[in-house]
């Protein structure tokens, strides 16, 4: 018998606390763990911080429409597994959830065995988004598609700013010393080049990216990526 992917991590987008108690409490027993997001902003945010197995969201939210965060998930995370909780039932409705980007659309009332039942299906069709997807506070780097976000906003970089910050998201909370980047970056390649200009690129991403605190400099050794509060 097929091992159920009941140790995931979910979001639910839900301002009906009564609701999002009880589905959260029933996943919560079947071994998932649930995040509740009471607003779309607050979703935003988390979702910058680091994507979940999978997302439940209701349509009709205080502060904006499930359709339109779909496609601002869709745009960011193409194959993170994505459900539709929403009384919004009529077939147009439907139609466009799916077509906004949903992997699937229940109407509420539902079963929480049904609900249950179509997650582990939905699970095991995408394989989950994480393995490709790295965050440290509001940055995301998405080696997939070679993507990177500050803020939610698409950040473009050149090639060795590219390499030098996923090298660093890659070893989060660990000091990456010059003499590697270089080594990386450049002398991997066969263009050598001098201590300075591991500086300038350094500098170059700092302020694409907005000059994040996250970023952190070891004075005389090093760079590393560090969550902050």
């Amino acid at each position: 018998m097929e091992k159920p992917y009941s140790q995931g991590n979910f979001f639910y987008v839900e301002d009906d606390a009564a609701i999002a108690r009880f589905v959260k409490e029933y996943l919560e027993q079947k071994g998932c763990r649930v995040r509740i997001l009471p607003t779309l902003k607050e979703a935003r945010q988390a979702m910058l911080e680091g994507a979940p197995d999978l997302m439940l969201v209701d349509w009709n939210m205080p502060d904006g429409q499930g359709d339109a965060f779909c496609r601002w998930i869709r745009e960011r995370w193409d194959r993170l597994p994505l459900i539709f909780l929403t009384v919004r039932g009529d077939s147009r409705d439907i139609v466009a959830g799916l077509g906004n980007g949903a992997d699937d659309y229940i109407v509420k009332p539902f079963e929480l065995e049904v609900l249950y039942s179509r997650i582990q299906a939905l699970l095991r069709r995408s394989g989950g988004v994480r393995e490709n997807c790295f965050f440290c506070g509001g940055l995301l780097l998405d080696t997939g598609k070679m993507k990177v976000f500050s803020q939610g906003r698409e950040v473009a970089l050149s090639w060795p700013e590219y390499q030098l910050f996923r090298i660093l998201m890659e070893n989060k909370g660990r000091t990456v010393t010059r003499s590697l980047l270089l080594e990386q970056i450049w002398d991997s390649s066969g263009s050598f080049v001098n201590d300075n200009t591991l500086t300038v690129t350094m500098k170059r991403l700092r302020e694409k990216l907005g000059n994040p605190s996250c970023l952190k400099t070891i004075r005389s050794f090093g760079y590393r990526m560090e969550d902050t509060e």
